[in-house]
């Protein structure tokens, strides 16, 4: 991968300007994002509960699929952001294992009969990092999860293809060597770029759906001298689509620019 970026960076700088180095992206997640247990007294009580708290997330009246969000059990104890309850028809099916994050989506296949249920993984200030789980439909409507579409995944196979270059305050990215995209960085008060790797991909990683099929948007972020965060003031979103094989291999598509 290494000589394919440098053959890369020889091509583009014999076209324009010799001093363009251009270098890949690095990302910040050093190894796929760990499933969080679920805490012991969520499980008992999801187990125990005769009556579940819950909003709704899908409702597909055509195909008669529901999608419900678990907040707590009959007894007044939360759920932590897990499980979910898929309903088909008649049949209700419970998954408590999935952590749904807090603000999760669902989607409807309906050509492939599979839901698609993106939840966040990690959340907080600067962060949303967001699984994909697909769940499809026994013979009797029961739900189960079929596989998982990890962050990590995604980050890895957009770091073998993005790259970028740095001249003054213009940002360029390019995709195997094919140019996306240049932005310029507004940000005068963090003492610069960091020289040795300012542009890294790992923190912004959502999915959505568009035309019927799974999309990842992804937000590369800026690592300055100073300031332990990266910013995302000035940056593009990255949306690529998605698609997995069934023996659960990953495949993304062509990379544009959100608007």
């Amino acid at each position: 991968m290494r000589q394919f970026f440098l053959g890369v960076c020889v091509l583009l700088m014999g076209c324009s300007s010799p001093s363009v180095d251009i270098r890949p992206v690095e990302g910040t997640l050093d190894e796929p994002v760990a499933a969080q247990p679920m805490p012991e007294e969520v499980s008992e009580a999801i187990a125990e509960a005769t009556r579940l708290h819950q909003y709704e997330l899908l409702n597909d009246e055509q195909d008669d699929i529901s999608v419900w969000v678990l907040e707590e059990v009959d007894n007044g104890i939360p759920t932590q952001g897990y499980g979910i309850t898929v309903v088909r028809g008649a049949k209700s099916t419970t998954i408590p294992e999935i952590f749904h994050g807090k603000n999760p989506s669902a989607w409807y296949n309906k050509a492939g009969d599979f839901l698609w249920l993106a939840c966040g993984q990690m959340e907080g200030t600067g962060t949303l990092v967001e699984a994909a789980f697909r769940l499809c439909f026994h013979d009797d409507g029961s739900a189960y999860i079929d596989d998982v579409v990890e962050p990590y995944q995604i980050q890895q196979l957009l770091c073998e293809r993005l790259s970028y270059s740095v001249e003054g305050e213009q940002i360029s990215f390019f995709d195997k060597g094919g140019l996306l995209c240049t932005a310029t960085n507004t940000v005068t008060d963090m003492g610069g770029l960091d020289e040795e790797q300012p542009i890294w991909i790992g923190e912004q990683i959502q999915f959505a759906m568009s035309e019927g099929s799974l999309q990842v948007h992804v937000t590369p972020g800026v690592k300055f001298v100073t300031g332990l965060v990266l910013t995302y003031d000035d940056m593009p979103t990255f949306s690529v689509p998605v698609t997995m094989a069934e023996d659960g291999t990953v495949m993304l598509g062509e990379i544009s620019i959100e608007e």
